[in-house]
């Protein structure tokens, strides 16, 4: 059986780029592929066999701090050699990516072809295209770099800083995709809208495969076996991030004016902010943080999940979860969003727009009954890790 090594810069459930690529490591294990993993050395990491490490950098320390990141993201300070001794020590055939950028280095890519490796790379965000990761300007969408690397200098669009806008500017004109795609067999873009986004950026098309991303199958499996149930409680739910890109300060104005009650599940920076301004609203209840068995009972009371994202998002995990737990989702019409939804599935609306979200809600809260189990149940195979790995296994011959 083929040896891989996966490629993540963290390995710990940081965000949906690392629960993918842990999940992805455990079940490929599970049929017979020996694992190894890559990673910067962080106190959170996990530490399955086969672990190798390059030492840790962190831009948001002192002068000699920043300097190291920055040698790091062009390809210097101990990741050559790191990544060098991981492939000698586990011979792998196939190298699959994950997120690089920073904390590692694009240069692993070129590393692992030279080894004479199948180089794999699962795209999570936009960082190929977007220097800052996100096609986001203060708040707005834009793509200003998909023509030119130098406007996230202008803009200064990367942390709203100019130290680290520059520097992700010589990343990026390093790491170019005309160069990087040399080295990569396959990009896996989660969503087609990624897949179009990385055409525009310039990446050859016969080197993108669309495959989606899928639910950690002891979860699944838990689904699977729970009872679906046919009614719902009248509220409707957000899970995810209090933050800008989520578009949560607009959902909140389409809320309060709202005859249904909205629960949300979560934090962030702006929880505070919401609380002084909507904690006396009636029909809006913060939950905070909660853990996964309460998240998941919540949705399966849930009347729909809203995402009111006004972000390029991917195809989130939250929304694939949800559809496995029969819950029909409210999506705003951006990034992979409305592939994922159909009209037997839920509602879109157009991002940002207050009027229309609510619009939305109504039409969905005020339907008599979904086929919740019917979701459930083609959600289920849709999302499954068997249905990812068929498709993965192509990749890898």
């Amino acid at each position: 059986m083929k040896r891989i090594l996966l490629v993540s810069k963290f390995y710990y459930t940081r965000g949906g780029a690392e629960v993918v690529a842990i999940n992805m490591a455990n079940d490929l294990a599970k049929r017979g592929y020996e694992i190894g993993v890559f990673t910067m050395d962080y106190p959170q990491n996990l530490s399955p066999a086969n672990f190798y490490t390059a030492s840790q950098v962190d831009f948001s320390g002192g002068l000699i701090d920043k300097l190291k990141f920055a040698m790091r993201t062009m390809g210097y300070n101990g990741i050559k050699s790191s990544f060098k001794r991981a492939l000698q020590e586990f011979k792998p055939d196939i190298v699959h990516l994950h997120n690089v950028h920073s904390y590692l280095s694009p240069v692993v890519v070129k590393l692992a072809k030279e080894f004479g490796c199948k180089v794999v790379w699962t795209l999570h965000d936009l960082k190929l295209a977007c220097p800052s990761y996100s096609c986001l300007n203060r708040g707005r969408i834009c793509e200003k770099c998909f023509t030119s690397k130098i406007n996230v200098v202008k803009e200064r669009c990367f942390k709203e800083n100019l130290p680290a806008s520059v520097l992700a500017y010589f990343e990026a004109v390093k790491w170019n995709v005309k160069k990087l795609q040399r080295y990569v067999d396959y990009f896996v873009c989660p969503s087609a809208f990624i897949k179009r986004q990385m055409l525009k950026a310039g990446l050859q098309e016969e080197k993108l495969k669309v495959v989606c991303n899928f639910v950690d199958p002891i979860k699944l499996d838990q689904l699977k076996r729970a009872e679906i149930p046919d009614t719902r409680d009248d509220f409707y739910v957000y899970v995810g991030r209090l933050s800008e890109e989520k578009g949560v300060a607009t959902l909140l104005k389409a809320a309060k004016d709202l005859p249904y009650k909205l629960k949300l599940v979560g934090g962030g920076h702006l929880y505070d902010g919401f609380i002084a301004e909507y904690g006396n609203c009636d029909n809006i209840e913060f939950m905070g943080h909660q853990p996964a068995e309460k998240v998941a009972e919540i949705l399966l009371s849930a009347k729909c999940l809203v995402l009111p994202s006004e972000c390029y998002e991917n195809n989130p995990l939250s929304v694939i979860e949800a559809l496995c737990a029969g819950i029909p989702i409210v999506g705003a019409n951006i990034g992979g969003i409305p592939e994922l939804i159909d009209a037997e599935w839920g509602e879109t609306f157009e991002s940002g727009n207050v009027e229309d979200m609510q619009q939305a809600i109504t039409r969905v809260m005020a339907k008599e009954k979904y086929d919740y189990k019917s979701i459930a149940k083609r959600s289920q195979e849709r999302f499954s890790f068997e249905l990812h790995f068929k498709q993965l296994k192509e990749l890898y011959r």
